[in-house]
């Protein structure tokens, strides 16, 4: 038997189920994989051994009891922007050095009502603002395929984590492909579920109209299980509709490439990235096709526009909620203040990080008297027009199936220039911007060794088709050989 680290979500339950192992036993494995690797790594921020342990004993008595739930007894990996009551909640940044949570977020407190242990925090971009993880305060997270390469971002520590075998599964944030592009950069699966699917009480905003968590696991099954738990209406959350939550694992049973309908959007493949990228995701097309899907290229012509429309949006709503942190009520207090104003601004200017001070400025600049019609709203409306081509497309497809990102992982410290580090997001962000549903799926690798994901687009709140065609094509196309460095 392979060791228990290397389990996924169903595997790992099921032997707990007949008693093979202890959730103790799960959890001690995780540790020592932790101990052993997480130093060339650094997946995580912080472990909380204790805890995790003294949380599997409880889920082994609750076992023994008679107790069931579809996560009892798994360590969880949680990004660092997401609340978890009487852990650090840091968002990778120095302005919240030593700020530990007071309440669990609702996706939290399902995944504890679900049985699972919430073990340890896992870096990221500093509030999520970046693609390579390389934007965090607080250390470095390495490709654990290739430990000179980012692992992607900004929920780069979710992707390391699990895609290293350092946790069974984790839960990251998507505002513009962040659980997608990484989790194609390491070698599993992240899911971005439909705007609004998933509560967002209780994690920290970046950009309100954007922003989603969703599960990084080691296959799809593992991925339809743990979102099942996270997503449903939610009284704290506005933005979360009364729809009904499916059960998405049994959804996949049956699931086939037979008559799947399978769009292939022109403008994501065309000249400019990574020729073996695409030639990954032009052999899933080919793949599904052979297994009976009905696969031809269409067009989303607005795509040219999505990165130019995400960051006017992006920023803004970040300039917005990130003037919470002031100095004032928590985080980072400067001790060179001599009144009001420089508490403010120096707090600010010593707690922050360049990205997060460009990203707030351009958006205060986006919503200043002058330039809000100029630019905001003018976003909003050609953001109304992706939505749109969106919605045109799922009347013809079930699918849509694209790169998730231009190039494989990129090596640490290489790519300097803001706007070429943006231009990572460049496949991702359409979707984001039109609040539907997406997946990165693991696809093969480069001829470096890197993995390289493909990424499948379903319409809003379709969370059930996208899953199905996401086991399709994984069981098309089969195990992929592990290199974990």
């Amino acid at each position: 038997m392979n060791g228990l680290h290397e389990l996924g979500i169903v595997e790992a339950a099921e032997m707990l189920e007949r008693r093979e192992i202890s959730s103790v036993e799960l959890v001690r494995a995780v540790i020592d994989r932790v101990r052993a690797k997480d130093g060339e790594i650094g997946a995580y921020l912080t472990f909380d051994e204790e805890g995790a342990l003294a949380a599997a004993e409880y889920a082994d008595r609750r076992r023994a009891a008679g107790e069931k739930g579809p996560m009892l007894g798994i360590p969880v990996a949680i990004k660092d922007l997401i609340n978890v009551k009487g852990q650090p909640c840091t968002c990778a940044s120095k302005i919240l050095q030593g700020y530990v949570s007071p309440y669990d977020a609702t996706v939290t407190e399902r995944l504890k009502n679900a049985g699972a242990v919430c073990a340890g925090r896992v870096n990221m971009d500093e509030f999520a603002m970046g693609s390579s993880c390389e934007n965090s305060a607080l250390g470095v997270t390495r490709n654990p395929y290739d430990r000179s390469c980012v692992p992607g971002g900004s929920s780069g520590g979710s992707a390391a984590a699990v895609g290293g075998d350092l946790a069974i599964a984790a839960l990251g944030t998507d505002t513009g492909g962040s659980i997608r592009q990484p989790a194609s950069y390491c070698n599993c699966v992240g899911v971005k579920p439909s705007y609004g699917r998933v509560s967002r009480y209780g994690v920290t905003a970046f950009a309100s109209s954007l922003d989603q968590v969703g599960p990084m696991t080691k296959s799809v099954r593992d991925a339809a299980r743990l979102l099942k738990v996270l997503a449903g209406r939610d009284e704290h959350d506005g933005t979360t509709p009364p729809v009904d939550v499916p059960d998405y694992e049994a959804a996949l049973e049956g699931a086939s490439a037979k008559g799947l309908r399978v769009g292939l959007p022109k403008e994501y493949f065309a000249e400019g990235s990574d020729k073996e990228v695409l030639d990954i995701a032009r052999r899933a097309a080919d793949a599904l096709a052979s297994a009976g899907a009905e696969v031809s290229e269409t067009s989303l012509p607005s795509t040219e526009y999505a990165m130019g429309v995400y960051y006017i949006v992006a920023p803004a709503e970040a300039s917005a909620n990130l003037s919470r942190f002031d100095g004032v009520r928590y985080g980072h207090r400067s001790e060179r203040a001599e009144d009001v104003f420089t508490l403010y601004t120096r707090s600010r200017a010593e707690g922050f990080g360049p990205e997060v001070k460009r990203r707030i400025m351009m958006g205060t600049y986006v919503l200043s008297s002058g330039h809000y019609d100029a630019y905001y709203t003018r976003a909003q409306k050609v953001r109304t027009l992706i939505r749109r081509e969106f919605e045109g497309e799922f009347k013809k497809f079930d699918v849509l199936l694209a790169p998730v990102a231009p190039t494989p992982a990129f090596k640490l410290g290489s790519v300097l220039e803001p706007l070429q580090m943006h231009l990572a997001d460049v496949f991702t962000v359409p979707a984001s911007l039109a609040g539907v549903c997406a997946a990165s799926v693991p696809a093969g690798f480069s001829s470096s060794g890197l993995p390289v994901g493909v990424q499948l687009i379903a319409g809003a709140f379709d969370e059930t088709g996208l899953l199905r065609a996401a086991k399709a094509y994984e069981d098309v196309r089969g195990p992929l050989e592990r290199k974990i460095v």
